[in-house]
């Protein structure tokens, strides 16, 4: 009887959510080859519910895509004495290779400050810096500068009102994901909120891998690296030949 009291009140305290998101993704693969210069990936889907839809606060979706996170160092330079020195260097614990995050709306109305603090949403929670040398009072900056390096190179994007939502029921968007990728799996997030607050969120997973000459010239290099060295010299040597005979040939012509 009291186990059945007590499953009765854990049921009561934890209500299903009215609205589920159902999703869909053009694609879960992204294949490296020698030839790719980026990729484009469909994120679509509906809500699903139980209830009638809620007239307000109108239904907002946030999307997170995340690479796989690795340390960074990151080294401040400082001009001393007419030449360009490292003054201060921090060791980032992890940061994403690749964070894209749309929503349907500003991403401040979209979600919450607290809520972004509980599911790291915002590029800047993605990264995670536990501490910097003591001598460091301005520690951030090491991560602005991360953001702001990834941002010129494409990795990082923060792409607001980029979500389009139809009727409160189904949402899409694309991300472009850059040709400088790493290899991974790429977590894909989806938040729905109302007045900032989420709601229901659902995760799958993109996976990126290497494929054809690409991958076989990665594996040759962890597996075989002195082979791969050799390789890559017989190549340098053959193509300094091949354009001195060409060269050759054109002062003779």
């Amino acid at each position: 009887m009291w186990r059945s009291l007590l499953l009765f009140l854990t049921l009561a305290a934890s209500p299903l959510s009215a609205e589920e998101v159902v999703l869909g993704l053009s694609q879960d693969k992204v294949a490296i080859t020698a030839t790719f210069d980026g990729s484009e990936i469909l994120i679509f889907g509906a809500v699903k519910r139980e209830v009638p839809i809620p007239s307000n606060p109108p239904l907002e979706v946030v999307i997170t895509v995340s690479g796989p996170s690795e340390p960074v160092t990151v080294r401040r330079k400082e001009r001393k004495f007419g030449i360009w020195i490292n003054t201060d260097t921090v060791e980032v614990d992890a940061a994403p290779t690749f964070y894209a995050v749309a929503t349907s709306a500003p991403f401040n109305d979209a979600i919450s400050n607290v809520e972004d603090q509980r599911h790291k949403v915002s590029i800047p929670k993605a990264i995670r810096s536990v501490g910097a040398p003591m001598t460091i009072t301005d520690s951030q900056s090491f991560s602005e500068a991360i953001i702001r390096i990834r941002k010129s190179q494409g990795l990082y994007q923060l792409l607001e009102n980029a979500v389009q939502v139809d009727e409160q029921t189904l949402f899409r968007t694309s991300l472009k994901m850059p040709a400088n990728l790493a290899e991974g799996d790429y977590p894909a997030r989806i938040f729905l909120t109302r007045g900032g607050d989420v709601i229901s969120q659902y995760q799958t997973v993109i996976n990126v891998d290497k494929v054809g000459l690409e991958r076989w010239l990665y594996d040759m290099s962890r597996q075989k690296p002195l082979l791969y060295g050799l390789m890559s010299l017989a190549i340098a040597i053959a193509a300094g030949w091949g354009a001195s005979a060409a060269f050759r040939l054109i002062r003779q012509g």
